[in-house]
This record gives structure tokens, sequence and C-alpha cells, in this order.
């Protein structure tokens, strides 16, 4: 009984490690791209906005990935984002446009 609670009091004790697509829609990310930053803002509904609400559309996750679809590109793309991320964090991603940094606000 005594290590099933030690085991219990552990599990709490431990932060839980980030899920990177968790962050970037709950925070959301500054995307660079060719060396312009774009603001992009999730809601939990599944949309965003980018570029002063320019850019607007549609998101979901599919595993490790994050597909999206705007209104500049109606086709549906998925990006696989790594694990582990959090606030703060920047990574490099490759989609369908090619490499960008995106950094988690």
């Amino acid at each position: 009984m005594r290590i099933i609670i030690a085991a219990a009091v552990l599990a709490l004790a431990t932060p839980a490690l980030a899920d990177t697509i968790d962050e970037v829609t709950t925070k959301g990310i500054v995307l660079n791209v060719q060396g312009m930053d774009i603001d992009v803002t999730y809601t939990p509904d599944g949309k965003f906005t980018a570029m002063d609400g320019q850019v607007t559309g549609e998101w979901r996750r599919d595993g490790d990935k994050l597909c999206t679809k705007s209104n500049f590109d109606p086709n549906e793309s998925c990006v696989e984002y790594p694990k582990d991320k959090a606030s703060g964090d920047s990574f490099e991603v490759t989609g369908p446009a090619g490499a960008a940094t995106v950094r988690i606000k």
C-alpha cells in the first residue's frame, strides 16, 4: 500500500511534459517565414487568425500534426510538430510551403 501511495504522490509531484500542439493552440505563436514574423492566434473552437486578421482559418489536431486551412489556402495542410515544447521555445517545421521557425508565445 505504501508503494502505491508513494507512486501516486510522485506522479502528482512530477510536472507533466508539455504537449506542443496544446501549447501552440492555447498560447499562440510567432511564425518566422523568410525573415518575416507572423503573429498567429488560435481559439478553442478550431479557428485562427494571423496578420492582424487578414488571414483567417480553421485548425484541427491529427496526432502530432497541426492541420490548417485558410482564406488564402482552402486546401488543408498538416505539419508535424516536435514533442514536448513549451511557451518560449522555438523550433523548425517544414510544410508544403517550405521551412519556417515557430516560437510559442
